[in-house]
């Protein structure tokens, strides 16, 4: 059995849950098992770090610091969050590299009676594991239905790669992670030359011309090139191209379908799970067409309802009307 720390992030449990049920139902097939770290918190997302610095960092590190309380046998920390995954690093990381960042961390911690020491532990992503320790050919061994003459743009998104603080990935600009373990399950895995670019991250909430661009070109690319859907390993990337893929073609008139589903899913689907047990059909933009050419058949579900905005906090993708265009986003 190969074990390890597991911190889920706040978007498994929440907009990615299929990302954490297709994740769980390839873990036995693969001897694998996930030790979640108790009491985890936020990492802060993305934007924290360039508000506050110290009690940013110090959000990060004390998951590492709960982490350590549960190693036993493993020191390997998995986050399937992209985001997640860089955060964590970057602490472990500067903490090190900078010695007075690590002390003022550190007496943030013992606040809450906690300590971390930098490079005590790993941080990897799930593809990271999947790829270099569960390795290529144990993944291809357990394919029972394999997805040959599905067309997939392999999308790894801009933070995952890069900054690659151990040296982890096969390329900063062009890694081939995830194109090599979509053509372990039989993908026609397409030329996808965006497969670093940013999806945008939060410019939605704050520059959504700016994001749907961003959306509009890798989207566009992926469709012109042929791709029956597209293959994420983040839950960011994910929710943007799927979530507001609509608005994005209001805002440009264009009419873009493109599925955007997690990698996992896929292997799910390879293993031979249904797609009912992978979470597939949750997504807005749906994969019914897509996964039709391999002869998967998605259970027709309601139509997903847009997510309703609260009275606080971040807007949310809503459905548009047919005749509203670009003078609809001010």
């Amino acid at each position: 059995m190969n074990k390890y720390l597991f911190y889920p992030g706040c978007s498994m449990e929440s907009s990615a849950k299929a990302y954490m049920q297709s994740m769980n139902a390839i873990l036995e097939p693969l001897d694998l098992q996930m030790e979640e770290i108790e009491d985890w918190n936020c990492c802060g997302a993305t934007e924290y770090l360039g508000i506050n610095l110290i009690p940013a960092y110090s959000l990060i590190a004390r998951n590492l610091a709960l982490a350590t309380k549960q190693m036993n046998g493993t020191r390997t920390v998995t986050a399937p969050c992209s985001a997640c995954y860089l955060n964590l690093a970057k602490a472990d990381y500067y903490m090190q590299e900078r010695p007075s960042l690590g002390a003022k961390v550190n007496e943030a911690l013992a606040a809450g009676g906690l300590q971390y020491t930098p490079g005590t532990l790993e941080i990897r992503h799930l593809i990271d594991i999947l790829v270099y320790d569960i390795g290529l050919e144990t993944i291809r061994s357990k394919v029972s239905r394999p997805l040959t003459g599905l067309r997939v743009a392999p999308y790894m998104g801009c933070m995952l790669p890069r900054p690659d603080y151990k040296h982890r990935w096969s390329d900063h600009e062009h890694p081939t992670e995830l194109d090599d373990l979509l053509r372990a399950l039989g993908v026609e895995v397409i030329d996808y030359p965006l497969t670093t670019n940013c999806c945008g991250g939060h410019m939605t909430q704050i520059g959504p011309e700016t994001a749907f661009e961003l959306i509009r070109r890798l989207v566009a690319d992926a469709d012109e090139r042929g791709a029956h859907l597209m293959a994420t390993v983040c839950p960011m990337c994910q929710m943007n191209l799927d979530a507001y893929q609509g608005e994005m073609n209001h805002y440009f008139g264009t009419d873009y379908h493109m599925p955007i589903l997690f990698f996992t899913q896929l292997m799910g689907l390879a293993f031979g799970r249904e797609p009912g047990d992978l979470g597939i059909g949750a997504e807005l933009v749906s994969s019914r067409n897509a996964l039709a050419n391999i002869g998967v058949e998605v259970p027709v579900t309601q139509e997903p309802a847009a997510p309703r905005k609260k009275d606080e906090g971040l807007p949310m993708p809503r459905r548009w009307t047919k005749h509203e265009g670009k003078e609809a986003v001010k």
